[in-house]
């Protein structure tokens, strides 16, 4: 059985985060959990620090010094898992809109010999609900416009709800992962296509979040757009 990790970043997740820890902690497969905490004024590292008395073996905190990015807390997670020999690592979201049970569905794909699986929005269609439009056109049309850019032949370039397999995240040179907001999942994904990964992509339904509130802004898609853009003229290095 692969060992695997969960690595949800937060800030300001007090009404998902307690719920969030029991779905992760009841499925099926023993997935230990960290959570990377930006200083969220709101107390969810403190709701973390009091569930790992539940789980002590389970259940991780990293706690940042103010909103850094969320890029740059999953290469600290990342960089925890490898030095903990975890064999697959899993990005999602802490306030349900990533179905915590599709979570098998991605380690199924792995162990299938996958390197990453993506839990797709565009891989069957559009499978979002909740969202205005303009919301939904802008993640659909950045999604197309990263495929016509890269050349990557992935659906949903954009999505958060990843794992990888150690192999991708020994490999890669995660100090030249440059994006720090949403484009990093973009760049993450390209980084391993280019490195001759396999990316295969799990379709899933996408549901708007029902409680706190989202960090989605303008310049968050303004990187991406002009990020996607170095990308194919940037050189891959591999981990020396």
């Amino acid at each position: 059985m692969m060992k695997k990790l969960v690595v949800i970043p937060t800030y300001e997740e007090i009404e998902n985060i307690s719920k969030m820890i029991s779905k992760v902690m009841s499925l099926e497969g023993g997935y230990h959990l960290l959570v990377v905490d930006d200083g969220s004024p709101d107390g969810t590292a403190t709701v973390v620090k009091e569930r790992q008395a539940e789980f002590p073996d389970r259940l991780f905190l990293i706690e940042r010094s103010g909103k850094l990015g969320l890029g740059t807390a999953y290469i600290t997670a990342f960089r925890w898992a490898l030095e903990r020999d975890y064999d697959a690592v899993f990005e999602m979201d802490c306030d349900f809109s990533h179905n915590p049970d599709d979570l098998l569905r991605l380690a199924a794909e792995l162990e299938r010999g996958a390197d990453v699986a993506v839990g797709s929005r565009y891989s069957q269609g559009v499978t979002v609900m909740n969202w205005p439009m303009s919301r939904l056109l802008m993640s659909y049309c950045a999604s197309r416009y990263v495929k016509i850019v890269t050349g990557m032949p992935v659906n949903d370039a954009t999505a958060g709800f990843v794992g990888y397999r150690r192999e991708v995240l020994e490999t890669m040179n995660l100090d030249r992962i440059e994006m720090v907001g949403y484009g990093f999942q973009i760049e993450m994904k390209y980084t391993a296509w280019k490195m001759g990964f396999t990316i295969a992509e799990v379709p899933i339904v996408f549901v708007d979040r029902t409680e706190g509130i989202s960090k989605m802004s303008s310049g968050i898609f303004g990187e991406a757009f002009f990020g996607v853009l170095a990308l194919p003229f940037r050189r891959i290095e591999r981990k020396r």
